[in-house]
């Protein structure tokens, strides 16, 4: 079949208008999804560094948390600019709002664990029931906090261990804070014969607490009796300190305690004598 010239000539011509029409309209798009993500990308950043400043000015509030809002605003910005950016080229940006929807309900699903962890730092960073540096107690986890992030925290024990634990079990139980108020009390308990002078030993353990420039004068320290056996008295030593001192005034003033009870004279009560035999049955 011949083919005629004129037709495809007006063929060869309308395809090229149509393609030229494409061209000029999807550059028009192309333009505009340009500018829109220069300008999305620009307004992203100022909202994120306006809103780290601004939340700076809150008194207490953590440098954890003013990172993490100012970091989903921005990418709530750039996540509206690619719905935009697509809407330019004919995409029904419903569907794709859906489509989001429903990948974030399964990431939440498949993620919910973490997301607890997630909502508990936001929390713990918020109302700070412990901070770095403090001493806590939380379920049967104890230590000094080294870190809170946004998933879990880091704690060292007294005897150096390395403790990571997830947020959500710190924030769903009650926390022991031994350092928050400063100041703690201690109790240092010494045992004597019930022959020896309890006014003496009373008066020569408030002695020892007086000299100690640890010990806090307010509330002031007392001494106390506190268990009467048979042949033994219990005197207690009940003082208040630093948070920071805690432990090691508790061990000097224990020592210090001793020793001033041998320079007065006030002694320990032996042990019980063995019964007749009884070492001789233990060694059978």
């Amino acid at each position: 079949m011949p083919i005629d010239p004129q037709n495809a000539l007006l063929t060869v011509q309308s395809g090229l208008a149509q393609l030229s029409a494409l061209v000029v309209s999807y550059s028009f798009s192309a333009i505009g999804a340009v500018i829109l993500l220069v300008l999305g990308y620009t307004v992203a950043g100022l909202a994120q560094r306006s809103i780290y400043a601004g939340l700076g000015h809150i008194h207490g509030f953590d440098t954890t948390l003013r990172h993490f809002f100012s970091r989903i605003v921005r990418y709530a910005i750039l996540i509206l600019v690619v719905v935009m950016v697509l809407g330019q080229f004919g995409v029904q940006t419903t569907s794709i709002i859906a489509a989001i929807g429903a990948i974030g309900l399964a990431i939440g699903l498949a993620l919910q664990g973490t997301l607890q962890n997630i909502a508990a730092g936001i929390m713990l960073l918020a109302l700070r029931p412990f901070r770095i540096g403090e001493y806590v107690e939380v379920g049967t986890i104890s230590g000094t906090i080294e870190e809170i992030g946004l998933f879990a925290t880091t704690l060292r024990t007294v005897d150096g261990v390395y403790i990571l634990a997830p947020n959500s079990t710190l924030w769903n139980q009650p926390v022991r804070n031994y350092t928050r108020n400063g100041a703690r009390r201690s109790d240092i308990t010494l045992t004597i014969g019930s022959w020896n002078d309890i006014d003496l030993a009373q008066k020569t353990m408030l002695g020892v607490a007086a000299t100690e420039r640890r010990v806090r004068r307010e509330p002031a320290p007392i001494a106390f009796v506190a268990t009467v056996g048979d042949s033994n008295v219990a005197i207690t030593l009940r003082y208040w300190t630093s948070a920071a001192d805690f432990f090691a005034t508790q061990i000097d003033l224990t020592k210090r305690a001793k020793q001033a009870f041998d320079s007065e004279g006030i002694s320990i009560p032996a042990p019980p004598p063995e019964a007749p035999g009884q070492e001789a049955g233990t060694r059978q």
